[in-house]
């Protein structure tokens, strides 16, 4: 068995035990809405309300680091082309209908960990808040039933990295 079948084999595993929880309606919208919150187009509408406030250096930040984690992320993708939950097991449908197609990376997970990275850079006083959120993002991700594990940890990773390196960068 080679590495990624182990790796798939351990998320089928951890995802299944998450999935045998009772699933509640109002934890269900919660995911929703937590998962909605790092949507594009509110990174968007964040970044031009930054610009309006002055904030020139975070907004160059966040555009160069978002082109970058784009370009991996669908690289990513579309190499990896791994199944979402629902495509890969048997007697499985997510609680939303995905934005495309495959799992790997997590992309809302990898956005809301590039933002709060960014943020936080910035904001000190708000790092706790804003990893909080990120974590959540990318557990929504899994109890919504659209990613399996791994899919958020390098989510999380990807968008981490691309952060450091804008930064590292224009800063």
């Amino acid at each position: 068995m080679n590495i990624l079948q182990n790796i798939h084999a351990f998320d089928v595993q951890t995802f299944s035990w998450c999935m045998a929880r009772k699933h509640r309606a109002k934890l269900t919208a919660i995911g929703r809405a937590i998962s909605f919150s790092a949507d594009g187009p509110l990174y968007a509408l964040g970044a031009l309300l930054l610009w309006w406030a002055g904030y020139d250096v975070l907004v160059a930040v966040l555009a160069l680091g978002f082109v970058i984690e784009r370009l991996v992320y669908f690289v990513l993708k579309r190499g990896f082309k791994r199944n979402r939950p629902a495509d890969a097991l048997d007697n499985f449908s997510s609680f939303i209908i995905p934005s495309d197609q495959f799992s790997f990376p997590s992309g809302h997970t990898s956005g809301a960990f590039f933002i709060a990275f960014c943020l936080s850079e910035w904001f000190p006083s708000l790092n706790m808040m804003l990893y909080f959120w990120a974590a959540n993002v990318g557990l929504s991700r899994i109890f919504l039933g659209v990613h399996f594990p791994t899919d958020t940890v390098i989510g999380a990773l990807l968008g981490s990295a691309c952060a450091a390196l804008a930064i590292g960068v224009l800063v």
